[in-house]
């Protein structure tokens, strides 16, 4: 059921490192007015932590032969790292925002966890429940993506107004 999948996995790979490439390109673009604002950097990094996310997880599916509670295991494995790094940066950015945004903030850092979790829980699908668990990865790209291109965006447009 997996190998049905590859497809879907060596886009996901290619777009991903797409993405990746035009967030370093707007970094170095913009590095000056990247770092004179106190939670961009990090926004950076966690843009790119959700692209190397889909990255990994892309690459790991696509090795041949695997057995799907192995590839769940991976999957886990990857969704904790970048949960970790992600709820790091979430807090230190809510404390460096101002009071009176700090509730707008936590849709940013709703959108941040969503991506993550995701591919926790399809991990552990994937681990107890077998291949079903691989459309659980569907929205957790998908969300990741929204993240990447909503910073992207900030990164290489919103900046600069």
């Amino acid at each position: 059921m997996i190998t049905a999948w590859d497809t879907f996995f060596n886009t996901e790979v290619g777009a991903s490192a797409a993405l990746a490439g035009l967030i370093f390109v707007g970094l170095s673009i913009n590095i000056t007015r990247i770092v004179s604002f106190a939670r961009l950097p990090g926004r950076a990094i966690q843009s790119l932590t959700v692209l190397a996310a889909i990255l990994v997880v892309s690459l790991l599916v696509l090795v041949p032969n695997q057995l799907v509670w192995a590839i769940g295991l991976e999957v886990a494995v990857v969704g904790v790292s970048a949960w970790a790094i992600n709820t790091h940066f979430d807090y230190v950015n809510y404390e460096k925002t101002d009071q009176k945004y700090r509730r707008s903030y936590l849709s940013v850092a709703a959108l941040d966890q969503s991506c993550t979790l995701l591919y926790i829980v399809a991990g552990i699908v994937l681990v107890f429940y077998g291949a079903t668990g691989i459309y659980l990865l569907v929205p957790a790209t998908v969300l990741s993506f929204l993240k990447a291109i909503i910073d992207a965006w900030v990164l290489l447009v919103e900046i600069n107004r």
